[in-house]
This record gives C-alpha cells, structure tokens and sequence, in this order.
C-alpha cells in the first residue's frame, strides 16, 4: 500500500493546525509585547505614587516582635 492515506492526511492536519495554532499565538504575543510592558509600567508608577511615605522606623510592623 503506497500513496497517500486517509490516516497520513488526518495526521498532516492535526500536525498543521498545532503548528498554525502556536505559530499565530507566539505572533499575537510579540504584537501585544509592547502593550503589555506598558501596562506593567503604568501600574509600577501608580504604585510607587500612592504609596504613603512614611519613614521605616514609624511604621506599625508589630509581626516582627
């Protein structure tokens, strides 16, 4: 039996949809890198901002007694 068979077809799809599907998912999340880095940049700076800046000698850390 030699050409192309039903299994060997099924198995060549199978194989393109996972490489397709990690291919497109890899290349969506080098497209949304920036953004995503952004967003962690955003929240970092909102963070530091709102911080109280009380000096550590006044702060009110009884779990360490």
């Amino acid at each position: 039996m030699t050409g192309v068979s039903l299994l060997g077809i099924l198995a060549a799809l199978v194989v393109a949809t996972a490489v397709m599907f990690l291919g497109g998912m890899f290349a969506l999340m080098i497209k949304l890198l920036p953004w995503l880095l952004l967003a962690v940049a955003v929240v970092w700076v909102i963070k530091a901002v709102k911080t109280p800046k009380i000096p550590q000698y006044q702060r009110n850390n009884r779990r360490f007694y």
